[in-house]
């Protein structure tokens, strides 16, 4: 016999409340930046009292995704826009509230698994100049660089030569055409760009040489590039078990900003600064978590409840 809907929310607040000594496995992908976001994960719920096992370095998309959904990671953070191309492969589209709305419906249709509310910043493509040529020509936005292009040196790596949504997409939307554009490695590209041999770069918008060469990124004021929010993804297994999860995953809500995220991928893959360590600090000095009370209106934003109860709904139909 199906349960009736009182009881099923009795059972599921007894489950709620009863947590468990098992602990949270939180997963990263295998960069700088996804150990920087693991580490924030796991001290938000060890600051809670929560058990976390650490799985950092773990693989990519792929590797990340499926140990969610097979169970031997409980959350890591994920990008709006990889999730929307890559797991659901969805053609890109530019509004990032319809791309996050898509995830996290087919992600708990599908796999039962919650997305967090984003972080604040996107690591998405991302066109840099140096400081003082975007000071000197007043460039703020990729729609200031187009009408200067045809007097700059561009160098941009092989995959965004070659992709759909890279330099031939842009230069259409724009409207614009450099006077010579150089095919290198990103390596070589901020080299080439401090030394003055190209102009302006193609970078993921968080990397830490960003911050470290004094390069500005320019605004894509046209949303061209899809949008890579990030945001934690956890099971809906591990709401349950642990609440205090989503209490950790919600106060981290707006709390990271690009400019932030770059100075903590500079300091642990320039510096080499401990990962650990860099996030202890930032937590102990990041400004007040925004009032997440003004968002209960919003249908991404209904929290705790709704995500369980959209899951009873399955576990009881």
């Amino acid at each position: 016999m199906r349960p009736r809907p009182a009881a099923a929310v009795a059972v599921l607040a007894f489950a709620i409340g009863c947590g468990g000594e098992r602990p949270v496995v939180v997963a990263s992908k295998n960069f700088t930046e996804q150990d920087i976001l693991g580490e924030l994960l796991a001290q938000e719920l060890e600051a809670r009292g929560v058990p976390v096992e650490r799985r950092f370095h773990l693989g990519g998309t792929f590797v990340c995704h499926n140990a969610l959904v097979g169970g031997e990671a409980d959350v890591y953070v994920e990008y709006t826009g990889t999730a929307y191309t890559a797991i659901l492969e969805r053609p890109p589209i530019s509004d990032p509230d319809s791309v996050l709305l898509a995830v996290e419906s087919e992600y708990a249709e599908r796999w039962d698994l919650a997305w967090g509310p984003p972080l604040g910043f996107e690591n998405t493509f991302a066109l840099v100049v140096r400081a003082a040529d975007a000071d000197s020509l007043g460039l703020a936005t990729i729609s200031d660089l187009a009408r200067a292009a045809d007097g700059f040196t561009a160098g941009f790596g092989p995959e965004f030569m070659a992709r759909e949504d890279g330099y031939r997409g842009l230069a259409a939307e724009y409207r614009f055409e450099f006077g010579e554009v150089r095919q290198m490695e990103l390596g070589l590209m901020y080299r080439a760009l401090e030394e003055g041999e190209i102009d302006v770069a193609v970078a993921n918008s968080t990397d830490g040489q960003i911050a470290g060469l004094d390069l500005v990124v320019l605004r894509d004021d046209m949303r061209y590039f899809p949008p890579y929010q990030a945001a934690p993804v956890i099971r809906r297994e591990t709401l349950e078990r642990v609440p205090a999860a989503w209490e950790a995953i919600q106060g981290l809500e707006g709390t990271l900003d690009d400019a932030a995220m770059r100075e903590l991928n500079y300091r642990v893959a320039v510096e080499g600064e401990d990962a650990a360590a860099v996030v202890r600090e930032w937590r102990e000095t990041r400004p007040p978590a925004r009032d997440i009370a003004a968002d209960r209106g919003n249908e991404r934003h209904k929290a705790l409840g709704h995500i369980l109860m959209h899951f009873m709904r399955r576990g009881t139909a």
